[in-house]
């Protein structure tokens, strides 16, 4: 091929080939046809959100990722302050003696009640896994502890004192299930040895022993918990209230249902020979971060060990730490 002058003096090489085919006709190919950009996919009309967390699974830790060590201390059943609560029936069958005494001696009115119907309440409750995979893979051993407290703050006529103080220690064996029942997920049984008392001597003296046995369930929100127990007898001299199952019966069963950030919860109880029975509902909503608000409704028999005998409706109001599930 001959040089071209004109080309030759042409520094940027592109343009040099350029030059040069035109020189000898040849014309310079067809750029390809752009595609055009594939538009992005519309949004779907119905998000579909993430699966939340087993409730039942994450409290007895039976999901993956839900596991902590050994001896770590978590929430048990709710944790919660009320600092205003209210009866519609002051019981004064525990305190008729020393009302009876301060009446003769005149210090106060015949038939008056020092107790105030509003007082505060809370609830500290706590477990532990003390052994893990007991049995295979399947079953934990657990010990828990639940504390309930009933203060009179606003009665400064006999000094604010605690009115009661019921303590439970408990030890509890958990069973991995995960078998479907009746539409339901039945994920864990608990097996439970049970002591409850309120700490007084006569005549305030309240205590019982159980054992029970605990099925949990559960689907997407909604949970179930029936647990039937059996009281151990005790002599007839050293029980302080040998008639409580007739009040508190054999069992209760307890509901819960999450609805976004709000959780509705029903305790029940009945014992069907005597008639005798309660129930409680609840409700947990956010306030602040991990602080939620909690209003809590009582009626029936045994709100506490010391009013076990007597019917009342109790009403809440004030701040939940940890709920159920």
């Amino acid at each position: 091929a001959v040089a071209n002058p004109a080309c030759t003096a042409i520094d940027d090489d592109a343009a040099r080939l350029r030059c040069y085919d035109a020189a000898a006709g040849r014309k310079p190919a067809a750029k390809p046809a752009t595609a055009a950009p594939t538009p992005a996919a519309p949004p779907p009309l119905i998000a579909h959100a993430t699966p939340a967390a087993s409730g039942v699974g994450s409290r007895w830790e039976l999901d993956a990722g839900t596991k902590a060590p050994l001896f770590t201390f978590r929430p048990h059943r709710q944790n919660y302050f009320l600092p205003l609560t209210h009866t519609d029936s002051v019981n004064k069958a525990p305190y008729q003696s020393t009302l009876d005494a301060l009446a003769g001696a005149g210090l106060v009115p015949p038939g008056s009640a020092p107790i105030d119907p509003t007082e505060a309440a809370f609830q500290l409750s706590f477990k532990a896994k003390m052994w893990e995979g007991l049995v295979s893979d399947r079953a934990d051993l657990w010990v828990g502890y639940t504390q309930r407290s009933f203060w009179q703050v606003y009665n400064g006529d006999v000094s604010a004192p605690f009115r009661d103080t019921n303590y439970e220690p408990e030890a509890i064996l958990a069973l991995r299930t995960d078998m479907d029942v009746l539409g339901l997920k039945w994920r864990t049984v608990n097996l439970g040895l049970v002591h409850q008392s309120n700490g007084r001597s006569e005549p305030l003296s309240r205590s019982w022993n159980r054992i029970y046995a605990e099925f949990g369930f559960e689907r997407g929100p909604f949970t179930l918990a029936i647990r039937p127990w059996y009281r151990f007898k005790e002599d007839a001299a050293d029980d302080d209230n040998p008639d409580i199952t007739k009040y508190l019966g054999h069992g209760d069963l307890v509901a819960t249902y999450k609805a976004g950030r709000h959780q509705f919860g029903l305790l029940a109880r009945q014992n069907f020979s005597s008639g005798y029975g309660a129930a409680q509902l609840d409700w947990s909503f956010p306030l602040y971060g991990a602080l939620r608000g909690y209003a809590q409704v009582f009626t029936g028999y045994g709100y506490n060990l010391l009013d076990y005998n007597h019917r009342q409706t109790v009403g809440g109001i004030g701040v939940l730490l940890t709920d159920r599930f």
